[in-house]
């Protein structure tokens, strides 16, 4: 690799292609109208041209093996032949069914267990380890990129997952078992592909090590000295970027600065405070590497700001030992600003996508090497947009802000507490034992996403579409009726999205139409954009949720998306602090909860599936976030009468370090996921004695797998093992937006039956 004066980087970028290509393949590849060689051709040219755009951009240190079909620590649990026994692997080579087997599970076994990638919007794959677990070199696909990129005439940088993040996201089969203690097992697998990297030609390897900005123990800072010292030790020739991104290196510093690397990347966009301490501990000859350019958000950075904060470091260091990177993997950013069309020019020019952020990298580069007036065009450009964006009457509505201001304490809160109001809605609803529903959607079927097009083109009448609309809405409550489900939801066939459907109807947000992100696997989504303060014009679910109640005796739930989730799951303006803009949207959403409840909806459901996921990374941190995404929610469910059943839905999450949170919401109902787990997740809700009613899924929707009714039973009997029968409702895991009707009946109907089973059996013993 050449040497630079101030070099560029990336530390990762978008998988899915432009126009989300890689989606397309894999679905067309999982229906069987692709080969497996058809779908290896589409990953070998999205990553020829995601590597040449990057050269075009001035990127120089290209990242390869950033790339994955489905998610990279599950490439890296088969790379070091972490598979589990259920999925009959030889020892041999990978095969993919093996590969997706494990992503998405089949006929015959489930999937790996999903959650949360830190804090941020993206699923990655739970590698699962045992006492006796062995590590093989099972894969070189890291190596394999690295020569194929090298043909092509890019000198990449290697990526891989770090060996100790890598154990420290797994789980154990063994509850006994601390994954760390494996690390002496894993590590000489690393040392055999790094000297494979070697022999390839590779001079850097990227290696990820983002548990380093997480509260740790001893043990655990002692396995990455021994890991680095051994790594450094069996391929000398091989030079380290540690990175680390997500926070601050805070009490870890030590360890970092004592690592034999050659490099260190920080993120400077969630922690810019730690530059002086890493840059004063950095031995001479390492690289330090600025992650300066927000590779999470999609805001233009203030260029005048980074270079006023970075250039004293420069002249401290020397250009040579210097690069300019993103806080982190662009992975979390849409590809490519140039293509949207759906946004004003206004608003456009305010933002930065994957491939704008490498261009403000090349222009800190070059500002960095040559001095300001050599990028004086990019800066000043840059400085113009900022200043429009906060001179905007667009930004600012002084009624918001003086409705937030004027938030009480009582209004984020009950008129009773759970006991007395579960009495009253007992009677009210009229429920039996072990009430089935589910979680909110139903199939986006091939029709209903063409006639939601064909809407948007201008080619189907919104008289038409409507009627269309309240066709399917009639059909998927007529056949819950008709199996037997307890409390009905309209299948939300309106919906495009469960953020994207509520902030297009509320203030402050703005949407995009091409600007996709990866949340896992095929799945992509278009974060909307929060760019101002956030009210409600008007009601944005009554009418649907009044003609669906209109349609059946039984209790319809109103469906909605709750505060935290919505600010989660968007891009959130960097002007005002996120707990600000949260409580803005808390209160549209009253407005939209008692609304529901005058139109005579008993059965609110506000989802909360992104609360844990923005737990701060530092327990010393938790506090304060948990103080406002519980007081937001609550301030959009406290609004209505004691008879009115309060729902909420999580997934994916380890309760246990939000349990207390969990109970202060105070839902009369939660519904979680539990079934790839198998009601491990409920642990945190019995030790904390949870006194509210819960939805224990039994049913994962993410997997094209039909449970059958014993593996219901199975996990039902679990959940009674845990619960007071009488706290118990049935339910699937998620919504089922995402799959097909053919999977969904029998599914449910067996759910139903299951629910049922459990009943007559408590009946029987009264």
């Amino acid at each position: 690799m050449s040497t630079y004066s101030i070099a560029t980087a990336t530390l990762g970028t978008p998988r899915i292609g432009p126009r989300r290509e890689l989606k397309f393949a894999l679905e067309s590849y999982w229906a069987g109208k692709l080969s497996e060689a058809d779908l290896q051709e589409t990953a070998v040219e999205l990553r020829a041209k995601n590597w040449e755009r990057q050269k075009a951009r001035g990127i120089d240190r290209i990242p390869s093996n950033d790339f994955t079909f489905y998610d990279h620590v599950l490439d890296t649990a088969v790379m070091v032949g972490a598979i589990p026994e259920a999925y009959g692997w030889d020892g041999g080579a990978v095969p993919l069914s093996t590969y997706f087997a494990m992503a998405r599970g089949n006929e015959q076994v489930p999937a790996l267990e999903m959650t949360k990638w830190f804090d941020t919007n993206y699923h990655y794959m739970v590698p699962e380890f045992s006492p006796d677990q062995t590590f093989r070199l099972a894969s070189a696909k890291p190596v394999d990129e690295f020569k194929e990129a090298k043909a092509l005439g890019h000198h990449t940088r290697p990526v891989l997952l770090g060996p100790v993040t890598f154990l420290a996201l797994g789980k154990s089969m063994d509850g006994g078992l601390d994954p760390i203690a494996l690390i002496d097992r894993l590590v000489p697998v690393y040392a055999e592909l790094l000297g494979r990297l070697a022999e390839a030609g590779a001079d850097w390897v990227q290696i990820d090590e983002p548990c380093l900005v997480l509260d740790l123990d001893e043990g655990t800072r002692q396995a990455i000295r021994a890991t680095y010292q051994a790594l450094a030790k069996a391929v000398p020739s091989l030079k380290i970027m540690l990175t680390t991104y997500f926070g601050a290196l805070g009490d870890n510093l030590e360890t970092a600065l004592s690592l034999p690397v050659a490099g260190l990347h920080v993120d400077l966009v969630r922690a810019p405070d730690q530059l002086d301490a890493v840059a004063k501990g950095l031995r001479p000859g390492q690289v330090l590497s600025l992650g300066a350019i927000d590779g999470r958000n999609i805001w233009r950075a203030d260029l005048v700001h980074i270079l006023d904060r970075v250039e004293p470091v420069v002249a401290q260091r020397g250009k040579a030992r210097i690069e300019i990177a993103p806080s982190c993997s662009l992975l979390h950013v849409p590809v490519d600003l140039d293509q949207e069309d759906a946004l004003d020019e206004e608003l456009k020019s305010w933002l930065a996508f994957s491939l704008q952020k490498m261009d403000e990298l090349a222009a800190l580069g070059k500002a960095l090497r040559s001095g300001r007036l050599s990028a004086a065009p990019e800066i000043e450009a840059a400085a113009k947009a900022l200043e429009a964006r906060a001179a905007s009457p667009r930004v600012h509505d002084r009624a918001v802000a003086a409705r937030a201001a004027a938030v009480t304490p009582d209004m984020a809160r009950r008129a009773r507490p759970f006991a007395e109001r579960r009495k009253k809605q007992q009677a009210s609803l009229g429920l039996p034992s072990f009430p089935t529903t589910t979680i909110g959607s139903f199939p986006q079927t091939t029709e209903v996403r063409k006639a939601r097009a064909a809407n948007n083109r201008g080619e189907l009448a919104e008289t038409e579409y409507v009627a269309f609309l309240r066709k399917e809405t009639e059909s998927a409550i007529r056949w819950q009726e008709e199996i037997g489900i307890d409390v009905l939801v309209h299948g939300e066939f309106e919906r495009n999205d469960m953020v994207q459907y509520f902030g297009e109807k509320l203030a402050g947000y703005a949407f995009t139409k091409h600007a996709w992100v990866q949340s896992y696997g095929s799945r992509c989504v278009r974060p909307p954009v929060i760019f101002g303060d956030v009210s409600r014009p008007e009601p944005m679910t009554v009418e649907w949720a009044r003609f669906a109640q209109s349609l059946t005796d039984r209790p319809m739930k109103g469906m909605l998306t709750g505060p935290v989730t919505m600010l989660q799951w968007s891009f959130v303006r960097d002007d005002m602090d996120r707990s600000d803009v949260c409580r803005q949207i808390a209160l549209a959403l009253r407005d939209e909860v008692t609304d529901l409840e005058q139109a005579g909806i008993r059965i609110i459901q506000v989802d909360e599936p992104a609360l844990r996921e923005g737990l701060p990374l530092r327990r010393a941190d938790w506090p304060t976030y948990l103080d406002w995404t519980v007081e937001c929610f609550r301030l959009s469910t406290s609004g209505v009468a004691d008879t009115t059943q309060i729902h909420t839905h999580m997934c994916y999450a380890e309760f246990n370090d939000i349990i207390e949170a969990i109970g202060a919401m105070d839902a009369d109902v939660i519904s979680i996921e539990t079934s790839r787990s198998k009601m491990e997740l409920l642990e945190a809700f019995t030790a904390y004695a949870y006194p509210n009613e819960i939805g224990p899924g039994i049913y994962d929707i993410h997997s094209p797998r039909v449970p059958t009714v014993a593996d219901m039973r199975e996990l039902l009997a679990k959940a009674t093992d845990r619960l007071d029968t009488a706290q118990i409702w049935v339910n699937p895991d998620c919504g089922l937006k995402t799959r097909k009707w053919e999977e969904v009946r029998p599914a449910l109907e067996k759910m139903v039956e299951t629910a049922r089973a459990f009943r007559a059996s408590a009946e029987a013993a009264e």
